[in-house]
């Protein structure tokens, strides 16, 4: 580089296309440069998903370390790589991975901008000028034995696995404070519903053990996933068939990737086909979906029982959080509840997405994929987040009501089918008739007309008897 050019605050560079002025100060190089201007899409770089970057340097550091296994790549062009990916994993330079995360090209700016920032900040290690490209190359060197068409799928894979183990440990926060909530009420009695109607006794635990088991069913769902994400097809080059890597790279280099990165990663056996198939994300995603769709009907609920505060359900009460609205005083509303259900919505129609995308890939390649990767990351990042918020800013400060729960139960017909057994169903009829025509609760009416003692409605109506399986009371009238 010139003192001119130094001066200008540019370096030149060439690509296919020819000459272009690349920021000085920059770690990418012209094919980012290209990419910032072509891709003006969504406004999320890779910077904005460190997870990607990791990945990307792991990448870029196995590869490495396996070119110089097999004789392919000098030990001081090796180590200043791997100096430069440990570098860049520790958080330096995460601003210079600019390229928008949606991009034509089936990944390759993001696979160059990778690239050129490994290059560049190993030349820096190197005592050398960004841009001498005839010391260090981004294609020759830190690209070599590569493709985008394995790098990019296997640094989602990785990235995504990792996101998704941070979602799995939000998700068990979450899970062990509605157990925690079903322990505290678990002897609070209440209407259960079906349809929006009375229906049966149970207790409010009874209702919040249901949500920890839902949440554990659906880790175990998002746990059996990552086995297929686990499985890459690095080494398959551009279109699987490994055409310029040598014939021990592939296995040698996912060695060296599964000690990097710490994942139990392993090489497609057929990489024509997993350089095509996007499977593993439709198969994630569908599990995210499934995740969405169980957590917004559980804020559903949430919203529905703290209704009110005087005309709703009102059997919990929300911990508020802020004010509730610029004209009413005194409102609160379930904002926590609210954002999860929204975040839900995205959810759902990145799935959409992610489908489509696969669907649209065409012979050896997907082109789509980059679109996969900005959904699966935002599911992802945002179901975790909204885990987290669910749990520390509403679930763990959830109150109950426990006397009116009490009341509305007693007021009830459901009480009625408790005592089907005891006073038969013909009696049960005319009793419910009676206490819906004159708003009188059930166990009076039985006790006016001297089908129970006192003591037998107490007997009956203790809640283990109403809220389990249970052979009849022995009644002594």
């Amino acid at each position: 580089m010139s003192k001119q050019e130094i001066f200008k605050g540019t370096r030149r560079e060439h690509d296919l296309l020819g000459y272009r002025e690349v920021p000085a100060t920059a770690y990418y190089g012209i094919h980012t440069l290209r990419a910032l201007e072509n891709f003006p899409i969504s406004g999320d770089p890779i910077s904005k998903y460190p997870e990607l970057i990791v990945a990307l340097v792991d990448i870029k550091e196995a590869a490495a370390l396996t070119n110089r296994d097999l004789g392919l790549l000098d030990d001081a062009r090796c180590q200043a790589i791997v100096e430069a990916c440990k570098a860049i994993r520790t958080g330096q330079h995460a601003e210079q991975f600019a390229v928008d995360l949606i991009q034509g090209g089936a990944g390759t700016s993001t696979n160059m901008n990778a690239n050129e920032v490994v290059c560049n900040k190993a030349l820096e290690l190197l005592g050398h000028q960004r841009g001498e490209y005839e010391v260090l190359h981004p294609n020759e060197h830190v690209n070599m034995s590569q493709s985008t068409n394995d790098v990019y799928p296997t640094a989602l894979k990785v990235a995504t696995y990792r996101s998704a183990l941070r979602l799995l440990d939000q998700m068990s926060l979450l899970e062990a404070s509605f157990e925690r909530k079903a322990t505290e009420f678990r002897t609070m009695l209440k209407v259960g519903r079906t349809q929006l109607q009375d229906a049966v006794p149970m207790t409010l635990g009874q209702e919040f053990a249901t949500y920890a088991v839902m949440l554990n069913e659906d880790r175990q769902r998002l746990a059996e996933a990552l086995p297929l994400i686990s499985e890459i097809n690095l080494g398959a080059t551009a279109i699987g068939t490994g055409i310029n890597a040598h014939p021990e790279y592939a296995v040698r280099v996912c060695q060296h990737l599964c000690s990097i990165s710490g994942l139990p990663l392993h090489t497609a056996p057929y990489l024509i086909e997993a350089t095509q198939d996007c499977g593993a994300f439709v198969q994630l995603s569908g599990v995210l979906k499934r995740i969405a769709v169980k957590l917004s009907k559980v804020c559903n609920d949430l919203r529905l029982l703290s209704s009110g505060p005087r005309s709703g359900f009102g059997e919990i009460n929300l911990p508020p959080v802020q004010a509730g609205s610029s004209i009413m005083p005194g409102k609160v509303n379930p904002v926590i509840p609210e954002v999860v259900n929204q975040v839900a919505f995205e959810v759902i129609g990145n799935d959409m997405t992610i489908t489509m995308a696969a669907e649209a890939g065409q012979l050896q390649l997907n082109a789509f994929e980059p679109v996969i990767a900005y959904s699966l990351f935002r599911s992802i990042s945002h179901l975790t987040q909204a885990c987290a918020t669910l749990d520390e800013k509403c679930v763990r400060g959830i109150t109950a009501n426990p006397e009116h729960m009490r009341e509305m139960l007693d007021r009830s017909i459901v009480l009625v089918t408790a005592l089907n057994p005891y006073i038969g169903y013909a009696n049960s009829t005319e009793v419910a008739r009676e206490a819906l025509e004159t708003g009188r609760k059930v166990a009076d009416i039985v006790l006016e007309r001297g089908l129970l003692s006192a003591a037998a409605l107490a007997e009956i109506l203790r809640p283990e008897v109403l809220t389990a399986p249970r052979a009849p009371v022995a009644l002594n009238q």
